[in-house]
């Protein structure tokens, strides 16, 4: 078992609904628990079928250099990547005209 959160944002009523029969809903759309790996995988699966157009990131506890992993569904500006084996998170640029 390992500490979990998810954050959502513009995601449907249904998923939010399912989110919170696993994990405790602490702030609008941020939700934690510890669960195994299993139910996390089954949360992620949940997630990718019913966020359409919304976005998504769920980070977990893990025994690597930073002390935890995290994915990310839909767009946003935070785009992760990966710098000699940590992962990091890089801003997009704005698509508005400067």
């Amino acid at each position: 078992m390992s500490m979990l959160m998810v954050v959502t944002e513009s995601v449907p009523p249904r998923l939010r609904g399912r989110l919170a029969v696993w994990l405790l809903e602490v702030r609008a759309g941020v939700y934690v628990g510890d669960v195994s790996r299993r139910i996390r995988e089954m949360i992620w699966f949940q997630i990718s079928e019913l966020a359409a157009d919304g976005n998504v990131v769920m980070a977990w506890a893990t025994n690597t250099e930073s002390g935890f992993e995290f994915q990310t569904y839909g767009h946003n500006r935070r785009e992760p990547i990966d710098v000699d084996g940590l992962r990091l998170v890089r801003f997009k640029p704005t698509n508005s005209p400067t």
